[in-house]
Formats: structure tokens, sequence, C-alpha cells
């Protein structure tokens, strides 16, 4: 997939950008190691507890059609506990229809993911571009060392080059914070929940006089477990994870306005043109993909954009007199 006709930041980011650092002597972002720390250790207890009401939940479905159900249960919840830490990343760009672009295919931005992640102190994530016009984002994986980032082709046609870096650093932020492996469980065991009811009511399938037993059980399940897969993604996401990933990203990237500026591109876009995402996968996104769509509040886990917006602007105003530098260990 050839990209670059549609990235706006055509110039070879090897050198020194408006961001305020030089990427060939920039150090390491420190930022705060106890909230980086703290963070980490809420997210795992988080990951634990998923797991733990998915499997209850599985189990209890399983249980009420008997011994046989029970065993069913049980393998569904081994198979979803492992596929979830080892492939949920995989699901999730899958979902989103994301494909992978070589450094070949897409130098600009590749550039930009590496300078930005030696910044970070973060290894190196795969790179996706997602075919859809609506600008937005996400980081995948089950740790750093085994992590994605996901831009939408409406993303790289919209912003510029100061605002495009803010929206990757904020996706590294929630690498660096390890929210991506919580993240990605929650948005496969959510579709899971969900596509279990759909496959319910088509196997039981109808006729013209009424339709089947089964196929009557899926939709009142559909009505039990919609509720419970949104509950289940706003028991794991937290909204206090994307005003600590927009903190931490304007670090990185070393502007706060630069993010500021392309949240309210994003609010814009995503008004105008919500995306063809799975719900399942919409806490995900660094804004909500699915504004203006009925159910959208349902799975609704980010906070205000405006709110977003005002925060990085006071933090711009605050470190106006004391920019980040480009070797400075910002703290």
């Amino acid at each position: 997939m050839n990209t670059e006709h549609n990235f706006n930041a055509q110039q070879n980011l090897n050198g020194s950008s408006k961001t305020g650092f030089d990427t060939s002597t920039s150090a390491p972002v420190a930022g705060n190691f106890a909230t980086t720390k703290s963070f980490s250790t809420m997210n795992n207890l988080k990951t634990f507890a998923l797991l733990a009401a998915m499997t209850a939940i599985l189990l209890g479905f399983g249980s009420m059609f008997g011994r046989n159900g029970l065993m069913i249960g049980l393998f569904f919840t081994v198979a979803m506990n492992l596929g979830g830490y080892w492939f949920s990343d995989k699901i999730a760009l899958a979902m989103s229809g994301a494909k992978e672009v070589a450094p070949a295919d897409a130098p600009h931005l590749h550039q930009m993911v590496e300078a930005l992640c030696a910044r970070a102190g973060l290894p190196k994530p795969r790179v996706y571009v997602i075919p859809e016009n609506a600008p937005n984002a996400f980081a995948t994986g089950r740790n750093p060392k085994h992590s994605a980032v996901a831009v939408t082709q409406g993303l790289l046609q919209m912003l510029s080059r100061e605002e495009l870096e803010g929206v990757v650093a904020h996706e590294l932020a929630h690498i660096k914070h390890r929210d991506i492996l919580i993240s990605s469980i929650a948005a496969m065991m959510a579709g899971a929940l969900t596509h279990m009811t759909y496959m319910m009511m088509w196997f039981g399938g109808g006729d013209d006089e009424g339709g089947s037993p089964i196929g009557l059980v899926g939709m009142i399940l559909s009505m039990i477990l919609a509720p419970i897969a949104a509950g289940l993604i706003q028991m794991a996401i937290s909204r206090s994870r994307e005003y600590e990933a927009d903190r931490l990203g304007a670090e990185i990237c070393g502007n706060p306005r630069s993010l500021a500026d392309a949240l309210r591109k994003l609010e814009a876009g995503a008004q105008s043109m919500p995306m063809h995402a799975d719900p399942a996968t919409a806490h995900m996104y660094i804004v909500n993909p699915l504004k203006g769509v009925n159910f959208a509040k349902l799975f609704a886990t980010h906070p205000p954009t405006a709110e977003r917006v005002r925060r990085l602007e006071t933090m711009a105003a605050e470190r106006g007199a004391n920019p980040f530098g480009a070797t400075t260990v910002i703290r």
C-alpha cells in the first residue's frame, strides 16, 4: 500500500522538526515514573478482572445447558483467555481492516514513528494504515515489544506534520502505559459476546409463521449481552487514561498545541463522517469513531474532546516559558 501521496509531512524526518526536538540528539522522555508504573499496575489488575468476568459469563452461559454446555463453556473460556493474550491485537487490527505498511511504502511515516519512539524510550511498533477517509488512529498489542500503531488514510490526508506527530505520540503514550493489552482484550471479548448472539439468531433461522426457539433465545440474549459487552469495555477502560495519554503524548512530541489542534480536526471529522468501525473497537481510537451513530453512547469511553483540548492548551501555556527542549529529559 502506497500512502506517501496522501502524507502531508513530506520533508525528511531525520532533521529537526517544528515540534522542538532534534531526532538525532533527543533524550528519552522520562515522564513521571510513579504515574507510569501506577497505570501499568492498574491495567494489569484490570486485565485479570476482565478475563475473570468473561470466564464467569461463559461458564454461566454454558451451565444453562447442563454438563455438556458447561464443558463447551469451559473450552471457549480457555480458548478466549489464551487467544485474548496472544492474538487480541491481530483480531483488533483485522476488525479495523488495517494493513501493515513497510518502510519502503511509507518512509516518512516510519521515520516519524521511529523518531518519536526514540524520544519515548520505546521499541518501534509495527505500522498499519486503515483504508478509511475518517481521520483516526489507535494502538494495540500485548506489550511494548509486541505492539502496533494504526492510522487511517484520512488522518494522513487531513493533518499537518506537527499534528500527526501529536497523534502518533498519543498512541505511543498508550503503549508506554501498557493500556494496549486491556484495550485489545476488551475489544475481542465484547465482539465475541455480540457475535455469539448473531450466531444463535442465524442458527435459529425463522420462517413466515414464526422463528425457531433458538432464534428467539438469540434475540433475547442480544438484548442482554450487548449491554454486558458495553459494560465490560467501560469497566476496563477509564476515561482518565485518555487525559494521561494526552499529557505524556504532548511531552513525547514536544508540543501540546499540535495534539490539541489535531484533536479538534479529528472531532470535526468524526462528526461529519463516522467510521465503519465495529462498536467493540470504538474505545481503542483516539476519538470516538462512531459519533452520530445511534448506539454510540452505549460503548462510549472517551472524555469530551473539548476538555482534552482545554487541558492541552493549559499545559502549553504553562510550558510556554520553558518549552520542551531537544535534549531535555521531561519529568
